[in-house]
């Protein structure tokens, strides 16, 4: 997966938004205006950052280099995805939805209902 393909699967999922709150270098994905991913334009490999359940990350970081603590997140939270090939795409997709779906639960029944979300 590029970074492409990372921008088009995240922009794949219901109500989501992509900006640059934190200047043109930096993409951000939300949904109900909370963030689920970003992505650094100018890393290579591409790097990007998803919310991850606190549990599920530390097996994550355990059994796969290409993922490691949040940089300059959260780290209970948030992992780091390096897109160097050692990973399967349906991985990295999953991990995408996990984040998506994570942020879409802590979102309020009033902004989910607001955006078709249940």
């Amino acid at each position: 997966m590029d970074i492409e393909q990372l921008r088009l699967y995240c922009l794949s999922k219901p109500c989501v938004t992509e900006e640059f709150p934190f200047g043109p270098d930096t993409l951000v994905f939300k949904v109900g205006g909370k963030l689920f991913a970003l992505t650094g334009l100018e890393n290579y490999p591409t790097t990007f950052n998803a919310k991850c359940d606190p549990e599920r990350a530390i097996e994550l970081r355990a059994e796969y280099p290409a993922i490691a603590p949040g940089w300059h997140m959260n780290k209970k939270h948030w992992n780091t995805v390096t897109l160097d090939g050692s990973l399967r795409a349906e991985l990295v997709e999953e991990l995408i939805d996990h984040s998506y779906e994570l942020v879409c639960k802590s979102l309020t029944r009033k902004v989910r209902a607001e955006l078709g979300l249940g």
